[in-house]
């Protein structure tokens, strides 16, 4: 369904846009496809025009779906095709607005893009009510910077909860990172709603067993897990899927059906810190109407994800972002959050 641009959310891309220093003098490509949300790629347009940039629109074809099963949410958008015109284009600019379906942040293309100094900001496909609700934190920014200094001088990560999880991830010269909803310096990313801090752990540091609970959320398939499901992992691979109910039997049809190793394997783990997200408010929106980034970010929880990972040198269409409930996560023994509430100068 068609639905006009609100005055109201024009505001709220501006505030946004703005606080990615975006105004007079400042050049943006809208990057969108043929199956971008039309709603907020006309939002961004007019919120740009409100703020004076310099705008170009960039529409690339949708590629057509080759795989057997459908893929949802990995922030690998596959639009741009690797096109040197594409990527020519977006490098030339000081801001990329990324309106794409899944989202250019592990894109292969991304890297040679933010090289040339363009940022990019990255719209996720949600309703703009969604995006309206959460809005721009600027008080976000310093507590996540925090959170990424925790984690960057952390070796090791304990995630137990009272259900059972009890998970040891090695974060030894691994990447990490955090975002808190938009970008001002030349070659950052982020994406919006923010309020996340992950690693990508090294090969190999990921042991343990992770209990997923009733009201723990699968983003993939945009449903709450129901029935119990526990994932055994060694060595970073998911080894064993316990559990009796449906929950668990999609998991092993999802995972089964790339016929990948890697599709098995953990990609990234971190915690939400966006103290306005919520976790339960996936029941109030129809499927194609959300990607699942507030319940990424929603304060406390812990963000468990398989897929690819290029610093462990795996690569896999196949993903699942899990965030889940009430876990205590230790970083170095010490607690930084106790059953799904943040602590400290985290809060």
């Amino acid at each position: 369904m068609l639905i006009p641009p609100e005055g109201k959310w024009i505001d709220c891309f501006a505030r946004n846009f703005k606080a990615c220093a975006i105004g007079p003098g400042v050049t943006v490509a809208l990057l969108c496809e043929t199956q971008s949300r039309p709603i907020n790629v006309a939002t961004a347009k007019l919120a740009l025009a409100q703020l004076g940039a310099a705008c170009v629109t960039i529409e690339v074809p949708t590629p057509p779906q080759t795989e057997i099963v459908p893929i949802r949410s990995t922030g690998a958008s596959d639009a741009i095709q690797h096109s040197r015109a594409v990527i020519a284009a977006l490098s030339s600019v000081d801001v990329v607005i990324d309106c794409t379906v899944e989202g250019l942040l592990h894109a292969p293309e991304l890297p040679q893009i933010l090289k040339s100094g363009t940022r990019l900001m990255m719209v996720s496909n949600e309703h703009p009510e969604i995006l309206e609700r959460l809005g721009t934190d600027p008080g976000l920014e310093a507590r996540v910077q925090k959170g990424v200094a925790r984690i960057r001088a952390a070796r090791q990560m304990r995630v137990t909860s009272e259900a059972g999880t009890d998970l040891h991830i090695s974060l030894e010269n691994c990447p990490a990172g955090g975002n808190w909803g938009y970008c001002t310096q030349p070659g950052t990313r982020s994406h919006w709603p923010g309020g996340l801090v992950a690693a990508f752990p090294n090969k190999g540091g990921v042991n343990g067993r992770l209990h997923l609970c009733a009201g723990d959320a699968n983003l993939t398939f945009k449903r709450y897990f129901e029935t119990e499901v526990v994932l055994s992992i060694e060595d970073d691979f998911v080894v064993d899927i316990e559990g009796a109910g449906l929950d668990a039997e999609l998991l092993r049809s999802y995972f089964a059906a790339w016929e990948d190793r890697n599709a098995y394997a953990v990609s990234h783990v971190g915690w939400g810190m966006n103290p306005r997200a919520r976790w339960d408010s996936m029941v109030m929106y129809d499927k194609a109407d959300i990607n699942g980034t507030e319940q990424r970010v929603f304060a406390g929880n812990f963000l468990f994800s398989t897929g690819a990972n290029e610093h462990a040198g795996r690569f896999t269409k196949g993903h699942f972002d899990i965030p889940m409930r009430g876990c205590s996560i230790e970083l170095d023994g010490s607690p930084i959050v106790e059953r799904g509430q943040l602590l400290g100068e985290l809060k």
